[in-house]
């Protein structure tokens, strides 16, 4: 069996190129060694000096990674919007999002991958041009397993990545609202993912995890699937928790995105979750857009993309009016990332939403009929206009059929209502609210010193930061050893293990301290923690 890094070391190659590298000569040695079948140890030593390569100077963008510098790239743009809904009106908003992203997803599922080329042919030899409905099945053409996303067929939302991964956004959410980070992401997968309906970048990332490599080191070992789309099809539930606030909408996409995806992958999320919570206020494509642009870096490669797609939308627009002119554009000029890379298929979801600007069903036809990541772009387009004019708003005969269900491959979710989940979303969204408007506790900064006492799920514990050691007091285990720790103004981490005898289990703490107490979970869990400084000495 191949290593793992002769399996990825082609894809790995072209995302150096594409992130600005200069990959002419490792690439000879690379095919020679492909060629001659060498041994893994080669790939090994010539991977590790790919992914090492410095980008070149002549690399005119500017893309970093980490949310305090991405936001310090960002251009001048309103962080946030007034609102004036009642409870009832959010919930229709947030309903209106999760319908609409179902029937988008619905609608792409059955020709996810295609060109457009095969679409529109697909659809002519059926007789559905132009498409006013779902996509008709003939078994020649598309899988069995994907008739229950067909035309007549459709009884309710079928499992699909795109929408499993919302709902594991609302998990995390739900269990610790504004304070999720993206190890409350990479735990909240390992309990209720499968790892074999994760794809790309999300398995990727779930077998670092199951290596312990954690967030930020699992989006980048042995991932050349860092730029793809899949954060992006992640980033709705973060705006639907946000409404009116794009810039807290991209800040927590940001902690999702992190565990699986680097530069262009991440802003991807950080766009359309920006845009989500910007549609609840605003009316007009181009001013959601532009809100989603305001929280990514402006000099980055997806940010060129969405302005040139606006323009090219702008003008055409004024004219004939031709989606397919726009279309020809993004091809031509983005067509060359793979089909489900996260920049091509930005472009399309910024075509979808200006042509669908009035009108939800041109949105998701168009964004279907260009092709590539077809359930992830209609979906994504789908749930921004459906959060723009609510549920009641939507047609019925996109979201009839669907008949308030979503079946998912999420452990203990897998079959919901989607006005269900819609609820959840609105409770979130309001304890969130509820959580801004209190006043802020006040932080003990830099000083974790002393000893502490935690009460946990798995008893007493003692910590002793100064030592670098715990005991674990109820069960007369320890000292254990402190094997990492780490201080960030208030947000304190530290690791270590417990002695099995043959073997060690790790333990990961994430927490915050407020003066002399601290709260927070340990991993693998979550098991919640919470204690008091019992001496500063």
């Amino acid at each position: 069996m191949p290593s793992l890094e002769k399996k990825l070391i082609r894809t790995e190659l072209k995302q150096r190129q594409e992130e600005g590298c200069d990959i002419a000569e490792i690439a000879d040695r690379i095919n020679q060694a492909l060629h001659i079948k060498a041994s893994d140890s080669v790939f090994t030593a010539l991977y590790d000096e790919l992914v090492a390569l410095p980008v070149t100077e002549s690399f005119r963008y500017d893309e970093p990674s980490s949310l305090k510098d991405i936001q310090a790239a960002r251009p001048e743009g309103p962080r946030e919007f007034e609102l004036f809904l009642d409870a009832e009106d959010m919930y229709n908003r947030i309903y209106g999002g999760w319908l609409g992203r179902a029937a988008g997803c619905a609608l792409g599922k059955p020709v996810e991958g295609w060109h457009k080329d095969r679409i529109e042919k697909y659809l002519g030899d059926a007789g559905a041009l132009p498409l006013t409905n779902y996509i008709p099945f003939e078994p020649r053409a598309i899988s069995e397993k994907l008739k229950a996303s067909t035309l007549d067929n459709i009884h309710f939302m079928d499992r699909d990545d795109d929408m499993d991964f919302p709902v594991l956004g609302l998990l995390a959410l739900e269990q610790k609202g504004a304070q999720l980070s993206s190890r409350t992401i990479a735990n909240t997968w390992l309990s209720h993912m499968p790892f074999g309906l994760t794809y790309t970048a999300e398995g990727v990332a779930y077998r670092n995890f199951a290596l312990s490599i954690w967030p930020p080191e699992s989006a980048l070992y042995r991932n050349p699937f860092r730029e793809w789309i899949g954060a992006q099809i992640r980033a709705d539930i973060f705006g639907y928790v946000t409404p009116g606030q794009p810039e807290k909408a991209a800040e927590l996409a940001y902690r999702d995105a992190a565990i699986s995806h680097d530069k262009n992958g991440i802003y991807g999320e950080m766009f359309v979750a920006a845009m989500i919570a910007a549609a609840f206020a605003l009316s007009e494509a181009e001013d959601i857009i532009n809100a989603g642009l305001a929280e990514i870096p402006q000099d980055s490669r997806l940010a060129e993309a969405i302005q040139q797609t606006q323009t090219w939308c702008r003008e055409e627009l004024s004219g004939t009016r031709n989606w397919q002119i726009v279309w020809s554009q993004i091809n031509e000029h983005y067509g060359h990332y793979h089909g489900v890379h996260t920049i091509n298929n930005a472009a399309l979801v910024v075509l979808g939403l200006y042509f669908g600007n009035e009108d939800y069903e041109q949105g998701i036809v168009t964004t279907v009929l260009a092709g590539w990541d077809t359930d992830c772009t209609a979906a994504t387009v789908g749930s921004i206009l459906g959060i723009k004019l609510g549920a009641a708003a939507l047609p019925e005969k996109w979201i009839g059929v669907l008949n308030d269900r979503l079946v998912s491959a999420v452990r203990c979710e897998n079959d919901n209502k989607i006005s269900d989940l819609a609820r959840r979303t609105a409770a979130v969204a309001a304890d969130m609210q509820n959580t801004d408007n209190k006043p802020a506790k006040p932080t003990l900064d830099g000083d974790a010193s002393g000893i502490w006492e935690l009460e946990t799920g798995w008893g007493t514990h003692l910590l002793k930061l100064d030592e670098a050691t715990i005991y674990l007091i109820d069960n007369e285990l320890g000292p254990f050893d402190i094997t990492a720790s780490s201080l960030n103004a208030s947000e304190l981490k530290f690791s270590f293990a417990i002695d099995k005898g043959d073997w060690d289990f790790a333990v990961d703490f994430e927490g915050l301290l407020h003066g002399d107490t601290i709260e927070g979970v340990y991993y693998p869990g979550p098991v919640d923690v919470k204690g008091r400084r019992t001496s500063h000495e």
